[in-house]
């Protein structure tokens, strides 16, 4: 049976939230509780401390926008490391678990002033083992929202509990906010491991590719291209992925079958 590390940054408000509401629940004997003091992205090699399969932070969004938000992400860094992980290192995703979290968050929501967001692939901290980030944004306000903390409880318990695997791709092109990515969780059979948003394609080379692609444990079979935003990157990237023997499909054409 394969265990989950649920880590818990327990000095911030949100995950105190998340985590008063998560010792409430009826949790499975492969189900760790793992209370830590730094702050999640700057957890570097935490699976070395601790043993488990995989690996989920449950945690804070923060954007200055203040939009009230439920999210879920794959890590790691395109570029430099400027908050937590490694320079152009991404760490393993979890496609099919988090399409299940991105699924449940969906059906369970009942704060109707808060948006589900299935985020970008963004900051710390590095692990060699499968990781998911699990957020209420983007404020203090909302950090302390118990019903908010009640529904991403019950959907880490949903998530580690779910035995359904689903085909993997990974996304390029977009916002952060990737709506790309989201309409494939909820609309399609696939479920998105690492998605590399618009303003990050100029870091995007063969190596960045197939770590995208290969740094999961669903491997991607395949890349969805957000069309129209690809930007001034688009025939870059579809040299790229030429070169590399990557299959591709455009988003706007997948959803067709």
């Amino acid at each position: 049976m394969k265990k989950f590390a649920i880590v818990f940054p327990y000095k911030f408000s949100a995950s105190k939230n998340i985590l008063n509401q998560f010792e409430k629940l009826n949790l499975p004997k492969n189900v760790e509780i793992i209370k830590v003091e730094k702050e999640s992205i700057y957890n570097e090699d935490l699976d070395k401390e601790v043993k488990a399969d995989y690996f989920i932070f449950a945690t804070r969004h923060q954007s200055k926008a203040g939009v009230k938000s439920l999210c879920i992400h794959p890590i790691g860094n395109f570029s430099d490391a400027q908050l937590g992980g490694k320079e152009k290192e991404l760490v393993k995703a979890m496609p099919s678990f988090m399409k299940t979290g991105v699924l449940e968050l969906s059906k369970i929501n009942t704060l109707t002033d808060f948006e589900i967001a299935f985020e970008a692939t963004h900051h710390g901290p590095y692990l060699e083992k499968p990781c998911m980030f699990i957020e209420i944004g983007s404020s203090e306000k909302e950090w302390n929202n118990e019903e908010a903390g009640k529904i991403i409880a019950g959907t880490i318990l949903k998530t580690v509990g779910s035995k359904k695997k689903y085909k993997s791709c990974v996304v390029l092109g977009g916002s952060h906010y990737n709506a790309v990515a989201k309409k494939i969780m909820l609309n399609t059979e696939y479920a998105v491991g690492h998605v590399c948003p618009k303003h990050n394609l100029k870091d995007l080379d063969s190596e960045m590719l197939l770590q995208m692609m290969n740094k999961s444990d669903d491997k991607s079979e395949f890349v969805v291209l957000d069309w129209k935003g690809l930007g001034s990157e688009k025939q870059r990237i579809l040299k790229l992925l030429e070169e590399n023997n990557v299959k591709y499909e455009r988003y706007d054409k997948l959803i067709q079958f």
